[in-house]
């Protein structure tokens, strides 16, 4: 089973556990069964039927362009990462401070 590691604002779902095991072939499948053991975190990841726009996931240190349809291997770590916005503009000239 793959190690899921779960982001602080949902370890309430898993009785503060920051980390469980949990089988599924893809992503959509680790979540639907981290539902069967913890309710209601399928509910705070994906937002009608889709990853919701602030989460990321990266599979064995690789954050995944594949959302819910990555696969995972039975020895795979997940992470449930909030996405970060912004940056691009701090590098472009305009925006540069002396």
């Amino acid at each position: 089973m793959a190690i899921v590691f779960i982001p602080t604002l949902l370890q309430s779902l898993t009785g503060g556990r920051a980390s469980v095991e949990a089988g599924g072939a893809t992503v959509r499948e680790v979540i639907e069964n981290l539902e069967r053991s913890w309710p209601g975190i399928r509910d705070r990841l994906l937002e009608q039927d889709r990853l919701r726009p602030n989460i990321s996931i990266a599979v064995d240190g690789e954050v995944t362009p594949m959302g819910l349809l990555e696969a995972v291997g039975a020895n795979s770590e997940v992470h449930f990462v909030a996405a970060i916005k912004g940056g691009l503009a701090a590098l472009l000239p305009w925006n540069s401070r002396p």
